[in-house]
């Protein structure tokens, strides 16, 4: 079950409010080169994994257009380190204006098992280019990187209880989607402070890591940034939670609720 960790974070961290209807982005992102955020994933009261996601401005350009490039470290911490080493790194770049993705690759390294990927995403002929093959896709496709970054930078002012979206993704062999639930507004707290916040229920499959009626629930700082700060989700034994620990150089002022 030690290998979901790592997935979960990322499963987390790209659902946040993905339209299935029509999307209206904001036209500018709400985030900024160097802005960095930290992650705690948490196993009941131990904490099983750390991540760090980072921006940067891209040296690199695609069809001549400048882009962000967006890394995500994330590693096992505490005993689950000594029983189950993973050490992962997951890389997006990202056009400036659009957010669309250009290029993702991963490398993922848990215990004995090492397993990469280059996916090439073609927006003129809509193809994605992987390493187990050409897949073709309609709409707007992300990899979970740039899911999470184009997805802070929609409108959601017109946003209403029950309002279900849908967000599409490539992930190893194909493109997939997750159905996603908006459950209100609701205060959170983390390791950063309490917050406002837009709470968003994925929809996922049970089987042998969730239960039957297993949630995974997203709170989502209701301010300019729009930053996962929790997610909680219940699996076959125990549960699992992130928590944002870290947030450095955002766009927006970043003000938690006095107590």
């Amino acid at each position: 079950m030690k290998k979901y960790f790592l997935f979960l974070f990322f499963l987390a961290t790209s659902v946040s409010l993905s339209f299935s209807q029509e999307i209206n982005y904001l036209g500018e992102p709400v985030f900024k080169a160097g802005e960095e955020l930290d992650y705690k994933l948490k196993y009941g009261f131990f904490t099983a994994a750390e991540a760090n996601i980072k921006v940067s401005e891209s040296d690199k350009k695609f069809d001549g257009h400048p882009a962000y490039h967006i890394v995500a470290d994330s590693k096992t911490a505490g005993t689950f380190d000594v029983f189950y080493k993973v050490r992962n790194r997951y890389e997006t770049y990202v056009d400036q204006k659009t957010l669309q993705p250009y290029f993702y690759t991963e490398n993922r390294k848990e215990a004995s098992y090492k397993h990469s990927d280059n996916v090439t995403f073609n927006h003129s002929d809509n193809k994605i280019t992987a390493n187990k093959g050409v897949y073709p896709f309609k709409g707007k496709v992300f990899d979970f990187l740039s899911a999470y970054y184009f997805a802070r930078s929609i409108d959601i002012s017109k946003i209403h209880i029950g309002d279900k979206f849908d967000l599409q993704y490539f992930l190893e062999d194909g493109v997939h989607t997750l159905e996603i639930t908006y459950a209100g507004k609701e205060k959170m707290e983390c390791s950063m402070g309490t917050f406002n916040c837009l709470k968003f229920n994925p929809t996922i499959i049970p089987g042998r890591v969730f239960r039957k009626n297993s949630k995974l629930y997203l709170w989502i700082t209701d301010d300019n940034n729009r930053i996962p700060v929790k997610a909680h989700v219940e699996l076959v034994v125990g549960s699992v939670t992130m928590d944002l620990t870290g947030a450095k150089n955002l766009k927006f002022p970043l003000n938690p609720l006095k107590k």
